[in-house]
Formats: C-alpha cells, sequence, structure tokens
C-alpha cells in the first residue's frame, strides 16, 4: 500500500523537482519513483542510524522515519546541496503522509477488530490510548446488506456520505455487508439515527439502483460495547428478514416481540404451537383464511371496518371468524385469544424461516 501512497505524491511533485527522485524500501528496492522506469531497481545502499542526509553513487539519501530505524529512505539524483535539500523536504513529506495513513488504516482496523470480537476486551482500552482514540462516546453501528452482487462503488458512495474519517468509520465486514460505526451525540433518539437510514437508503439506491436492507444496532457509550451493537444490527436484519420482509430499515430497538421470539429454541416453538392448535394443525388454514385474520388485526379487532375493507357482508366475516374458531378453538374477537392467535403465527413464520442466528 505504501508504494501507491508514495507514488501518488510523486506524480504531484514532478513537475516542480527537476531531478529524479523516489522511495525504496527495507530491501533498498526503488516502490516508487519520478522515472517510473526505474520502479523494481535495486540500489545498494546501507542507510546510517542518524537522521543526516548522505550521498551515495551520485545520489542523495534521507530515511523517511529514522524513529522507525529507517524503512523507507527518499533517493534524489545529485549529489549537491540542492539534492540535499529537496531529500530532507521529501522526507518530512512522506514521513507526516505515511504517519496520517497508518493512523487511519490502524483505526479502521482495530475498529473493525472490535466489532468482529477479534481483539481481547482487555487490550481494547490499551490500543485506543495507543491511537489517541475516544473510548467513551456514543456510538451506534448501522449495517448496510446488499440483496444483490455487491457493487464496487457502494463503499466509495458511504466514504463519501461520512467524510468525517476521526470520527465514522466504514467497515467491509464481507461480500454483502458493510459496516457504519456512527459517532453519535449523547441521548441520541433512535427516529434520528432511522432518519440517517433513511437518508443512506435514498442514496444508494438513487445513485446505484441496488437494493439493500438496513439494520440499525443499539446506540452504545463505550467502545468496548460495539460489538454487542453491530450483533444488534444483525438481530435486526435477521428477524426482519423473517417478520418484515416488506421493510427497507429494520431497528434492534423496535423489534418488540419478534425479538423474543427469535431468541427461543425451535423445541419450544413447535411445543407451542401444538398446544395453541389442539384441535387442528395451522398449516390446516387456507390462504384466504390466513389474509382475512391479518386484516383482521390490521384494523384492530374491528368486524365492520375489517369487512370494509375485504369488500365483504359483516355477516360473511362472521362467519368466517366462526369458521376460524371451529377449527383453532380461538375466537379472534377476544383480545386474549387474538394475541395467541397473533403469536402463533410469528412463531410458525419462524419456524419457516430457519434464520441464522448470532
Amino acid at each position: 500500500m505504501s508504494n501507491r501512497l508514495f507514488q501518488g505524491v510523486i506524480q504531484q511533485m514532478k513537475e516542480t523537482i527537476d531531478k529524479t527522485f523516489g522511495v525504496l524500501d527495507e530491501t533498498q528496492c526503488v516502490i516508487a519513483c519520478s522515472d517510473l522506469s526505474k520502479i523494481g531497481e535495486q540500489m545498494a545502499i546501507t542507510a546510517p542510524s542518524t537522521p543526516e542526509t548522505f550521498t551515495v553513487g551520485g545520489y542523495t539519501f534521507k530515511s523517511i522515519d529514522s524513529s522507525q530505524g529507517g524503512e523507507y529512505v527518499v533517493f534524489v539524483e545529485g549529489d549537491d546541496i540542492i539534492s540535499s535539500k529537496y531529500a530532507g523536504v521529501l522526507a518530512v513529506a512522506f514521513s507526516n503522509i505515511k504517519f496520517y495513513y497508518d493512523e487511519k488504516y490502524d483505526r479502521a482496523n482495530f475498529i473493525k477488530n472490535v466489532i468482529l470480537d477479534n481483539i481481547l476486551p482487555g487490550d481494547i482500552n490499551l490500543k485506543a490510548r495507543e491511537l489517541y482514540f475516544n473510548s467513551d462516546v456514543s456510538r451506534t453501528v448501522i449495517l448496510v446488506r446488499t440483496l444483490e452482487q455487491n457493487d464496487v462503488l457502494l463503499y466509495d458512495i458511504l466514504q463519501n456520505l461520512f467524510p468525517d474519517k476521526t470520527k465514522d468509520f466504514i467497515i467491509n465486514i464481507n461480500e454483502t455487508d458493510i459496516a457504519i460505526v456512527k459517532e453519535t451525540r449523547t441521548g441520541v433518539e433512535s427516529k434520528d439515527i432511522e432518519n440517517l437510514a433513511s437518508t443512506i437508503a435514498d442514496t444508494i439506491s438513487g445513485e446505484l439502483f441496488v437494493h439493500i436492507v438496513i439494520g440499525i444496532g443499539t446506540t452504545v457509550d463505550n467502545i468496548k460495547d460495539l460489538a454487542r451493537s453491530f450483533k444488534d444490527a444483525q438481530v435486526a436484519l435477521e428477524v426482519g428478514k423473517v417478520f418484515d420482509t416488506e421493510k427497507t430499515i429494520i431497528s434492534y430497538d423496535n423489534l418488540g416481540i419478534a425479538r423474543l421470539i427469535y431468541q427461543l429454541p425451535t423445541t419450544l416453538c413447535e411445543t407451542f404451537l401444538k398446544e395453541v392448535f389442539k384441535r387442528g394443525s395451522i398449516d390446516s388454514l387456507d390462504h384466504e383464511t390466513l389474509f382475512t385474520i391479518q386484516r383482521f388485526f390490521e384494523n384492530n379487532l374491528n368486524v365492520s371496518e375489517t369487512s370494509r375493507k375485504l369488500f365483504v357482508h359483516r355477516n360473511t366475516l362472521v362467519y368466517r371468524l366462526e369458521k376460524i374458531k371451529k377449527i383453532t378453538g380461538l375466537d379472534l374477537r377476544e383480545f386474549d385469544h387474538a394475541i395467541v392467535f397473533k403469536i402463533a403465527l410469528m412463531v410458525n413464520k419462524y419456524l419457516k424461516s430457519n434464520p441464522v442466528k448470532y
């Protein structure tokens, strides 16, 4: 990565410096140069331990970072005072650029290791102090998942949406998932995070025309809890895939009873269904009956309103409800029975989905 970093800077400087110049790695190989034909050549030199410039074979050399043992060395054509000054200026420029790049890369890598649980809890605060990373601020993990092939431009779009690389981090998780670790203000409301997620979804769909879903984890106040926020975002996507298939944005805080069902063992769910439907299996209900039940729940168990929405006579709906009662033993017009039936439908849907658990 350093060769591309150095070469990019050299390309910008080559019109200003009228000498051939470049960078050597620890093996004295030219990894970046204003003269592209020299890249890959070897220069037999020995960098001194002091930060002073030195000349060998008509070139002036200076270690980019002598405090780190001179891993990289700048070279400039010529052994005069001008070449020495060029080498000094270039060494400072490359050293600063590499420092900021390494800091950014290390921070992003550190955050990725934290959210993926690849770092020991006791090492998190120590590493955070080394990177001058503020541990005690509110952050939320937003997980963007593509349902098609992951477009390489998706990462760039997210980077542009969150330009402050010191506070927000865009992390590639795998071929479908990209995590956004967003610094938020203290006491931020979930609605504000959902609005932000909505902006992300609109931007991506508008620029790439790809179908995505977004899971929002819980907001945490310490970097040690970021892994939990990430797992919550994953759970939100998996639960949403089962119970909220039409939603693009699913927040862990709004999962409600679906989250509880998702956490139940399948054997317990199967036992619950057998106890609820003693007279007959839930699979004995046809599509029309299930559609009627869904509309009845959506209209708050109101017979008149449901019949109007279904464009059927009130007596027809009552007949259907009586039929359901005869099959299942549950009268959906009674609140307690309706709750049991609603949960049973969700449990049945959960069992058929076979979701991935984290």
